[in-house]
């Protein structure tokens, strides 16, 4: 797991390896072992590397690495999971080796230069973003991994085409000539992140998952080329069509046993984050079952009850019998942790979430330098509730005329989201773990939905279209570009999550939040392999009893009694709604006092302060809308350019 960044110019250039050295030493938390630059001054070329030493931890693996031809140069950042197996199909196949050492980037290297980029990319398992120039077609090429776990930023400042696995390092170099763009704003305080292929910057693209370009001195920027599509398998889902629970159950089991082994492989310590989900439990299980010791796995829990998941955690490590550590988290932690957020998170980011993340990152490096999670789980396996919820409410309104959901919507507003809860709270405990009263008001926002699109990016988004709350930028509207229409709702749903969410949010924030600490995270449900299984498997082998993950839940309960993990879904948060009204409220109301925002200019402060009043008064739960802005107001104190 590394940094990297690289300038081409096209031209003598004395100054490009000075600005990649800058560039490189932001990143020294993703690669505090080693850094290097290599440069080419004839052709303006320079590229920047920082290590993080998981395999091959001699200078064999040292990186910018040239080929044994000297043709080809690499800065790569990740992990491929299968280059032992790349290795002995190079040497069957005859082509003329020269081994240094044993890292997968000299295999990457090597195959590039036997087989050509497309093709290598097709063989690839695993995770990463790299970039390799070709010194005879003076030419480089970016590309980033299938489901998006691995970062890459790139763009042109001037002549300069450039790239990086952060913002920060391309903010080092050149901060002064960016801008932000209010468009990728309004994405952001609608998600609470910005979607690729935006960046907060004016300029500077994403690099999509599955995607790589081109770049030359002759034909210049070609358009992004779309290597893999997350497409079922017709042959895969006919056998599954006819398959019996238990065969699909191995099936999966077997798929995802081969990815966690793969991704055991380290030189370095490594362990899990357990949360006692069961992704997380899933991922240990199986784990611990390849393992001759303990694993070393890690949790996080908070002081508030309602949120603490640890005791579930420590009961299924105990079942397992691993290593386990935890800690705790209470108000004075996050406290500690919010004026670092915009360091770590280097263009606004706002799931709270991000909190226990660092932290438990943190605590985790203490021990080793690798831990595989359950990230994925939900999205691939239809493990969210709302699929479910929207998919039954798309089902019942989607024929009626738009004046009649109107109308539906009106008596769902007469209460409050506190009126709803107090509401709510007849229910039997299985119901209100689905319905509350955010949720409710939610859903009264989306009744005029004109598509099934337009009404599960509005559930996933905090401020809405309407609400016009950026100044200067009139839309919100990006989900035409996004949304593929599939066999059913639900698919559809899963498909988009997959693209967006996935990839800008969850990932995002596993990446930065460990890599602030020098912890590489892997992330085995993510294997592409296991992906297309899950998108080759019918809704009804997904979901059963209203309860999704239906594999995965029977592959768990083959390692851990059922009772425990089978509980409603909290998810890994924080009390933010509390916590914005108790030990945050004086930090935030600065952040959003009504002079600074106007003497800012980026948002309608009148339309802020009323949803701050609402929050605190306790009319209405705004913190995820609160916390949009509060997440860009701290970073714009730390990039004052803007």
């Amino acid at each position: 797991m590394c940094g990297i960044a690289g300038v081409v110019g096209w031209k003598q250039d004395q100054y490009v390896a000075a600005t990649v050295a800058e560039m490189v030493e932001a990143l020294l938390h993703r690669g505090p072992d080693d850094g290097a630059v290599w440069t080419d001054t004839e052709n303006g070329v320079s590229l920047g590397h920082r290590r993080l030493s998981i395999l091959e931890l001699s200078a064999h693996g040292s990186q910018p690495m040239v080929s044994s031809s000297e043709r080809f140069v690499i800065v790569y950042n990740g992990e491929i999971y299968n280059f032992n197996e790349l290795r002995q199909q190079l040497e069957l196949e005859g082509h003329n080796c020269v081994w240094r050492g044993h890292s997968d980037t000299e295999v990457l290297l090597a195959a590039i230069e036997a087989w050509g980029i497309q093709t290598v990319l097709d063989k690839l398992v695993g995770m990463f973003a790299f970039a390799v120039w070709d010194k005879l077609t003076k030419s480089i090429t970016i590309a980033r991994d299938r489901m998006g776990e691995k970062p890459l930023y790139y763009g042109f400042i001037g002549h300069r085409f450039i790239f990086s696995s952060e913002l920060k390092a391309i903010k080092a170099a050149f901060g002064s000539e960016l801008s932000i763009d209010r468009y990728a704003l309004t994405q952001f305080v609608r998600y609470g992140y910005v979607p690729a292929p935006e960046s907060i910057y004016e300029g500077i693209k994403k690099l999509k998952p599955a995607h790589y370009l081109v770049i030359d001195s002759h034909a210049g920027l070609t358009k992004p080329v779309r290597y893999w599509a997350l497409q079922q398998n017709s042959r895969l889902k006919a056998e599954l069509a006819q398959a019996s629970g238990n065969e699909v159950v191995d099936m999966v089991g077997d798929r995802l046993s081969t990815a966690v082994k793969s991704q055991m492989v380290s030189d370095v310590p490594l362990g899990a984050f357990l949360s006692g989900g069961i992704d997380s439990s899933l991922i240990v299980s199986l784990m611990q079952a390849q393992s001759t010791s303990s694993i070393n796995t890690y949790t996080i829990g908070f002081n508030e009850p309602e949120f603490d998941e640890a005791p579930y955690a420590k009961a299924i490590a105990k079942h397992l019998g691993t290593n386990h550590t935890e800690f705790y988290l209470g108000s004075d932690d996050a406290l500690s942790i919010i004026p670092s957020l915009p360091e770590v998170y280097d263009e606004p980011f706002a799931d709270s979430s991000q909190i226990p993340t660092i932290l438990i990152s943190r605590m985790t490096k203490q021990h080793v330098s690798v831990a595989l999670s359950g990230d994925g789980g939900d999205e691939l396996f239809a493990g969210y509730p709302r699929y479910q919820i929207t998919a039954e409410l798309w089902s019942k309104i989607e024929k009626l005329p738009l004046i009649v959901r109107q109308s539906l919507a009106y008596p769902l507003r007469t209460f409050s989201s506190k009126g709803w809860d107090n509401v709510c709270a007849v229910l039997p405990e299985t119901l209100r773990s689905k319905i509350n009263g955010r949720r409710i008001y939610k859903m009264s926002e989306l009744l005029g939905s004109e598509s099934l699109a337009q009404m599960y990016t509005g559930l996933m988004s905090q401020w809405q279209s309407m609400d016009k709350v950026v100044l200067g930028c009139d839309t919100m509207e990006r989900e035409v570009e996004t949304w593929e229409s599939a066999d059913n709702s639900i698919e559809e749903m899963r498909r988009w999550d997959v693209s967006q969410y996935l990839p800008d949010d969850l990932l995002v924030k596993v990446d930065r939040g460990s890599m602030s600490a020098s912890l590489e995270t892997r992330a085995p449900l993510l294997d592409h392999r296991v992906a297309e299984l899950a998108f080759s498997l019918p809704t009804h082998q997904l979901i059963k009893d209203g309860k999704g993950k239906w594999p995965l839940r029977e592959l768990l309960g083959r390692y851990v009694p059922t009772s425990l993990f089978e509980r409603p879904k909290a998810g890994f948060s924080i009390p933010l709604a509390q916590w914005l009204r108790g030990p945050l409220k004086n930090w935030a109301g600065d952040l959003l006092s009504e002079d600074r925002l106007r003497r800012e200019g980026y948002f309608d402060a009148q339309k802020v302060r009323s949803a701050w009043l609402q929050h605190q008064n306790g009319t209405y739960d705004r913190s995820l809308h609160l916390w949009n802005i509060l997440m860009f107001q701290s970073w714009l104190d730390k990039n004052t350019h803007g």
